[in-house]
């Protein structure tokens, strides 16, 4: 056997994927079949079977015209083109795509084209055709099911158009309907499958933090989890109301559930931006909720409260007194500042929002992935050291809504109050303002 040839062989060896990926990573087998849904937890290998399974259809000739659809066109250039285990990445050395950001275009050598798409954008699926098409964390996009009709729409060309899906799974709306689809077929698999490919260090941390939460046996473990008994909150509920754009709104607020540590081990800060419309109806703009340095909270909420026009930052201050709003004057010394001490319990200041979202008077504009998550593991009886988290994403959305003055309508006779006050009412209890 010359050199060359050996050289050749050892390559197409090398880069032959399907002798590393694990069962769950392999396209399902026959042709009845139309979408292949990945569902699997972080870090699962779900991005490197997409990259790998797009790669093979492009060499093949079986995939010329791809379309690549992720949350944002961020995701789609960070992690399904030039991340690790992205389209680039994975790509064999006989077959390398080159990537235009410019023209949001990935190009094979053998003339295949990948165009990519944000979810958030889904009228520029209108138009173009496709033969194969990867989505990915179709779980997290704002407007789901949107976005994957448009794209159903131009999945039109060669003898067989197919389409893979990898996402972590949630209960949405659009995650039922595939899941029900006669011609989808899905694989699962757990993060610690992929075990051998993450580092030691993350793995320890992960199931320190989040083994045996319901969170983490829906981001770790991919199980789909349906509405939780006792939960405030479904995400049918949530699905049903939800809008794609808000109506011009009255009164806009920032909201902040300051974390009282930092670092990787910290709670979250919660931040949530929310606004109210003539006819009282509220709508939850957006979730920047994370993990931050007081520096880098305080500049999250006033950017978001500059970008978004809004009428004041509230803030809960149990812990932190006069350094939530020192920390926030330090960026931006004018803001329109409250701060507000809860005075009673998580559930009961949340009990009364839960009512207003079941009336249908709270939509969310989009989607919320992580937001959502807590709201409905979010129960009656909960308990923060049962349950492994403190749940400030939620705390964020009731003192936003809150301060809306956004209650439960009622029924004056019932309730022995004036139509005038009984929405202020209501919310006089849980906290009071600084």
């Amino acid at each position: 056997m010359s050199g060359s040839i050996a050289a050749a062989l050892a390559d197409s060896l090398a880069n032959d994927w399907r002798l590393r990926a694990r069962e769950s990573q392999l396209p399902p087998e026959g042709d009845d079949w139309n979408i292949w849904l990945f569902l699997a937890g972080r870090g699962a290998g779900k991005t490197w079977a997409g990259a790998n399974w797009t790669n093979e259809l492009a060499e093949s000739g079986k995939a010329r015209r791809i379309a690549l659809l992720g949350s944002t066109a961020a995701d789609v250039r960070d992690v399904m083109i030039e991340g690790p285990s992205g389209i680039l990445a994975t790509a064999p050395n006989r077959c390398r795509p080159t990537f235009q950001p410019s023209k949001r275009l990935v190009e094979w050598p053998n003339g295949a084209v990948a165009h990519a798409f944000s979810a958030d954008e889904p009228d520029r699926l209108r138009g173009p055709q496709f033969d194969f098409g990867w989505c990915d964390e179709v779980a997290a996009w704002n407007y789901g099911q949107e976005t994957l009709a448009m794209f159903s729409m131009g999945l039109r060309l060669g003898t067989h158009p197919r389409a893979v899906i990898t996402t972590t799974p949630r209960p949405t709306k659009l995650i039922k309907e595939l899941l029900a689809r006669p011609d989808v077929v899905t694989t699962t698999d757990s993060t610690f499958a992929n075990a051998a490919n993450l580092a030691p260090q993350f793995l320890e941390a992960i199931k320190a933090r989040y083994e045996g939460t319901r969170l983490g046996r829906q981001e770790l473990n991919a199980e789909l989890l349906i509405d939780v008994a006792g939960a405030l909150w479904s995400q049918d509920n949530l699905d049903r109301y939800r809008v794609n754009k808000a109506p011009e709104l009255r009164r806009i607020v920032v909201a902040i559930d300051p974390a009282t540590t930092s670092g990787e081990d910290a709670d979250e800060t919660g931040i949530v931006v929310a606004g109210i419309d003539a006819n009282k109806e509220a709508y939850v703009l957006r979730d920047l909720s994370g993990r931050y340095q007081p520096s880098e909270w305080a500049h999250v909420a006033i950017n978001a409260y500059h970008e978004f026009k809004a009428d004041r930052i509230v803030a809960e201050v149990n812990q932190g007194g006069q350094m939530v709003e020192n920390t926030l004057r330090v960026v931006d010394p004018r803001v329109s500042y409250r701060g507000v001490h809860a005075s009673r319990g998580k559930v009961v200041r949340a009990e009364p929002i839960s009512a207003v979202y079941e009336q249908g008077r709270v939509h969310h504009v989009g989607t919320f992935a992580e937001l959502e998550d807590q709201m409905c593991s979010f129960t009656s009886d909960f308990d923060r050291s049962r349950a492994g988290y403190s749940p400030d994403r939620v705390d964020a959305i009731v003192w936003a809504l809150t301060e809306l003055a956004i209650a439960p309508q009622v029924s004056t006779a019932a309730s022995g109050l004036s139509s005038a006050t009984a929405p202020y009412s209501m919310l006089s209890g849980p906290y009071r303002s600084r």
